[in-house]
């Protein structure tokens, strides 16, 4: 049986009375809508709702689904701790998602749970489906830092779960839209805000899950949204379904958009197998994008390839250009995978014999030790975006001020601990964010004394 339905619901604690006090008011299209949704799913009965929240436990490599038999919560961190609820989870269901996973080598499973308690993400939805309905268990999953990609995969296993079980189950995927529509809201205005939530909602009234996994993460970033990862799972619990969707309603006037949407699935359909064709989209793009590529570049992927199949260090190519083999220099590189940071290992002075087997080293170490990512494995290969940094000469400045972020990268150096971050990177606009990051990549406190050196680099893309 497929999946019942799927719902797109903000959760604004607002909506609640007893949070909003009065605040509530200023959003009564976004509570109609949600009343509609708690009837519409008390309609269908479901033995479980599932529900990915942005607030439940998250990990930059891993999906959480919440262990154990029940768990409760309340919005006492709101003010409100007289709303409290106490859930059962389907657990037959969640270990077969995280069966399903572990038989698949995907990262997805019960294990680090940090807190137990629900989470607001989570318990704003079920406010408006136990007004309705109240006779059926939950499934709480979490959402990770991966790619799309792997979002709309977790959905697919999600679906297949939810077939091999027998489940009647619906979907709700909590995550309100853009935090920067205004410049009177909380969190501020950026142009990116209102653009994501048009095209979020043209995507969603029309069901067109590829369409989401197009977001580029840099772009979603700026917007501050976080229910995009939401509606991909949802998407993915579809794949290969026509869905009829309606939109219910979109407001932005607290400067945050919340979006509801409803999708009903109609039956096969054997042009919606979305993943699908965005791999092969990406595949052929990356393949012209390759044969693009200049000898720094193909030889970071040679070297990369070489080690992550046969766990070989590459000898350097006997037609490699000769300044290349002549100049020494401190080199990034950089991997990334849809969008999304893969790996980025560097050196700030040279620490080899020459350029080349600078970028041969480095290429290794983006692809198998970066500590923030889990190392690449062979399936990946068809879809990485390499770049290569060599950087110019350090020199010392006196202040900030001498700093320019698309052309500079900046050196921060504090006695032994020291941290560096390139130029000209998505997401990174200023040259205060440029510094903390580098900062807080060396381990140094705001409080503490540094200094500052800037560098040039040539990137190879």
């Amino acid at each position: 049986m497929p999946i019942l339905a799927g719902f797109m619901v903000p959760h604004p604690p607002l909506i609640i009375p007893a949070v909003g006090r009065g605040g509530e008011k200023q959003i009564p299209e976004t509570t109609a809508a949600y009343e509609r949704v708690g009837r519409e799913i008390a309609a269908l009965a479901p033995e479980t709702v599932i529900i990915t929240s942005p607030h439940a436990v998250m990990y930059a490599d891993y999906f959480h689904i919440s262990p154990g038999r029940e768990a409760g919560g309340s919005f006492a961190d709101f003010a409100a701790p007289q709303v409290k609820f106490t859930e059962k989870y389907d657990t037959e269901l969640a270990e077969r998602i995280g069966a399903l996973a572990e038989a698949e080598g995907f990262p997805a499973g019960p294990l680090g749970e940090r807190k137990k308690a629900l989470d607001h993400g989570t318990m704003i939805p079920l406010y408006f489906i136990r007004k309705y309905y109240s006779d059926f268990k939950i499934v709480r999953i979490g959402l990770s830092g991966l790619p799309l990609t792997d979002h709309y995969r977790l959905g697919q296993l999600i679906a297949r779960a939810i077939e091999e079980t027998g489940r009647r189950a619906v979907f709700i995927a909590s995550g309100d839209l853009s935090h920067k529509l205004q410049a009177s809201g909380p969190y501020g205005f950026a142009p990116e805000g209102p653009v994501y939530d048009e095209r979020i909602m043209e995507a969603a009234e029309k069901a067109d899950f590829g369409e989401m996994l197009e977001f580029d993460e840099a772009f979603c970033e700026k917007a501050a949204e976080c229910g995009h990862r939401s509606f991909v799972i949802m998407g993915g619990a579809f794949d290969g379904l026509a869905v009829k969707a309606e939109r219910l309603s979109h407001t932005d006037v607290t400067g945050v958009g919340y979006g509801i949407c409803t999708f009903y699935p109609a039956g096969p359909a054997a042009d919606r197998h979305f993943l699908t064709a965005f791999l092969q989209k990406k595949e052929r793009e990356l393949e012209n994008r390759r044969n693009e590529e200049d000898a720094y570049v193909k030889l970071a992927r040679a070297s990369l390839e070489s080690y992550v199949l046969n766990r070989k260090r590459l000898p350097l190519p006997a037609d490699l250009p000769a300044e290349m083999r002549s100049t020494r220099a401190g080199t990034f590189v950089s991997v990334h995978k849809f969008g999304a940071l893969r790996g980025c290992i560097g050196t700030i002075s040279p620490v080899m014999e020459n350029v080349a087997e600078e970028i041969v080293e480095n290429a290794i170490s983006a692809a198998t030790r970066d500590p923030r990512f889990t190392p690449i494995g062979p399936d990946e290969l068809p879809f990485l975006e390499i770049s290569v940094d060599v950087l110019g000469e350090p020199e010392d400045i006196a202040s900030p001020d001498e700093l320019d972020v698309k052309r500079y990268g900046v050196i921060v150096t504090a006695g032994r601990k020291r941290g560096l971050l390139l130029p000209d990177l998505d997401g990174v606009d200023t040259v205060e964010q440029q510094i903390d990051i580098a900062r807080q990549k060396a381990g140094i406190g705001k409080n503490e004394r540094f200094t500052l050196q800037r560098f040039e680099v040539i990137r190879h893309v």
